[in-house]
C-alpha cells in the first residue's frame, strides 16, 4: 500500500477518535439520577400526563354553549305565518362548576406526583445495576490481585521443580489454580455486559455507544431511622387522589339538580283579521325551564363518589404504613450488612492473611503440603468474595431505602 493513503488512513482514524470518544457516556452511583431525568424517553413520555392533565383542567369549569332555536310557521289556506327565534343559555343552580375546576386543579397536581414516581422507580432500577456492575468489578480487581500472586507461586514452584528440589505435580496445581481464577474474571466480564445492557435502556442511550460506569462502592454507613413517607411521589399522588375523591362526591352532590335554562326570544306573526285584513305583530318574551327532581337525584352516582372517597382514604393510609415499614425493613438489612462487612474486616480476613502466610512459609521451608497453601488462599478468596458480596447487598439494600424514601 502506498505510504500516501497509509497516511490518509491514520489521519482518517485520528479524526475519528474524538467523535467515538464522544459518543460514549460516564455515569456514577450519584449522577445517574440526573442522566435518567434529562435522556430517559420512557419518562419523557410519561411526562405527557401532565398536559393532557393541563387540557383537562382547560376545558373544566365552562359554561354548555348557548342554543340558538328558531321556528316557522305558514297556513296554507291563507297567507297567515309566524316566525319566531330564540336564544337560550343554561346555568347552573349549584357550584358546579367551580367544583369542576377544583378537581382537574387536582388531578393536575396528582399526574405530577405520577410522573415523579415513574422517575424515581427509574432511578432506583438504575442505580440498582450501578451497585451490580461496581460489585462486579471489584470482585474482579479481587480476582487479578489473586491471580497474580498464584502465578508468582506457580513460578516459585517451577523453579524448585526445575532444581529437582520441588515437584512438578504442585507447580502444575498451582498453574491450574490461576487459570481457573481467569475463567471466573471472564464469566464475571460476562455478567457485567449484561447489567450495561440493562442499564443503557434506562440512561436513554442510542444504540452503538458506550457507556462507562465510573466510582467505587463507599463504605458502608447507616442513614438516620427517620421515614416520613410525605417526600414518596406515589404517596403525595394517592392523598391527591383521595382529596379529589372528597371533591368528586361534592360535585356529585351538586349534581343533584340539573341547569336552568332561560331565554331570550322574539316573534314576527301575521295574522286574518276580518274585515279588516291582515295584521302584523312582533313580540319578545322571556323563556324559562326549570327541571324538577322527582325522578333522578343523582343517589347512584353519589353513592358511588362517597365508596370512592372512602377507598382512597384507606389506600393512601395503607401506603404510608407500607412506605414506613419497607424503609424499616431496608434499614435493618443494611445494619445486618453492615455487621457482616466489619466481622469480616475485623476478625476474619486478618485471621485469613495470617493463616495464608503460615502456610505459605511452612511449605517454602518443607514444613507443610501444597493443599494447605491452596486451601487457605481458597478460603481468603472466600472470605474476600463474602464481603464483597456484603457490601454489594448493604448497597442495594440501601438504594430501596432511598428510594422508599423518595430521596432524589
Amino acid at each position: 500500500m502506498p505510504f500516501q493513503k497509509i497516511s490518509a488512513l491514520l489521519a482518517c482514524g485520528l479524526a475519528a477518535a474524538p467523535l467515538l470518544a464522544q459518543s460514549s457516556a460516564v455515569v456514577t452511583l450519584s449522577s445517574v439520577g440526573d442522566r435518567i431525568r434529562s435522556q430517559n424517553p420512557d419518562l419523557a413520555a410519561a411526562r405527557l400526563r401532565i398536559q393532557e392533565a393541563v387540557g383537562r383542567m382547560n376545558q373544566s369549569g365552562r359554561l354548555s354553549n348557548p342554543e340558538l332555536e328558531t321556528a316557522f310557521e305558514h297556513s296554507t289556506a291563507s297567507s297567515e305565518g309566524k316566525l319566531e327565534i330564540g336564544l337560550s343559555q343554561r346555568f347552573p343552580v349549584t357550584g358546579r362548576l367551580q367544583l369542576e375546576k377544583d378537581v382537574s386543579l387536582t388531578e393536575l397536581k396528582a399526574a405530577e406526583a405520577e410522573v415523579r414516581e415513574v422517575e424515581r422507580q427509574f432511578i432506583a432500577k438504575a442505580r440498582e445495576a450501578v451497585v451490580k456492575v461496581l460489585a462486579t468489578r471489584q470482585r474482579r480487581e479481587l480476582l487479578r490481585e489473586q491471580i497474580s500472586v498464584s502465578k508468582e507461586f506457580a513460578g516459585f514452584l517451577s523453579g524448585i521443580a526445575a532444581k529437582g528440589e520441588g515437584s512438578a505435580l504442585d507447580a502444575s496445581q498451582a498453574k491450574l489454580e490461576a487459570t481457573s481464577l481467569s475463567m471466573e474474571i471472564r464469566q464475571l466480564d460476562a455478567s457485567e455486559t449484561a447489567l450495561v445492557g440493562e442499564l443503557k435502556p434506562l440512561l436513554g442511550m442510542r444504540p452503538g455507544e458506550a457507556l462507562s460506569v465510573g466510582g467505587t462502592l463507599p463504605s458502608p454507613s447507616l442513614p438516620s431511622t427517620a421515614a416520613d413517607p410525605a417526600s414518596r411521589p406515589d404517596f403525595q399522588a394517592a392523598k391527591l387522589n383521595a382529596q379529589s375523591a372528597a371533591q368528586g362526591l361534592a360535585l356529585e352532590q351538586a349534581r343533584r339538580y340539573d341547569d336552568v335554562e332561560g331565554g331570550l326570544f322574539a316573534a314576527a306573526e301575521r295574522t286574518e283579521d276580518a274585515p279588516e285584513g291582515y295584521e302584523n305583530e312582533a313580540i319578545i318574551g322571556l323563556r324559562f325551564k326549570v327541571a324538577l327532581p322527582f325522578w333522578n337525584k343523582n343517589e347512584g352516582a353519589i353513592q358511588e363518589a362517597e365508596a370512592r372517597k372512602e377507598r382512597k382514604e384507606k389506600e393512601a393510609v395503607a401506603l404510608g404504613r407500607g412506605i414506613r415499614l419497607e424503609a424499616e425493613a431496608a434499614r435493618a438489612e443494611m445494619a445486618e450488612w453492615m455487621r457482616l462487612v466489619g466481622e469480616i474486616d475485623g476478625t476474619l480476613l486478618p485471621l485469613a492473611d495470617e493463616q495464608s502466610k503460615l502456610a505459605e512459609d511452612a511449605f517454602r521451608n518443607g514444613q507443610g503440603e501444597i493443599q494447605s497453601v491452596l486451601r487457605s488462599r481458597e478460603k481468603h478468596l472466600q472470605l474476600s468474595a463474602a464481603r464483597l458480596d456484603a457490601l454489594r447487598e448493604f448497597h442495594l439494600a440501601r438504594v430501596r431505602h432511598e428510594a422508599a424514601l423518595g430521596k432524589p
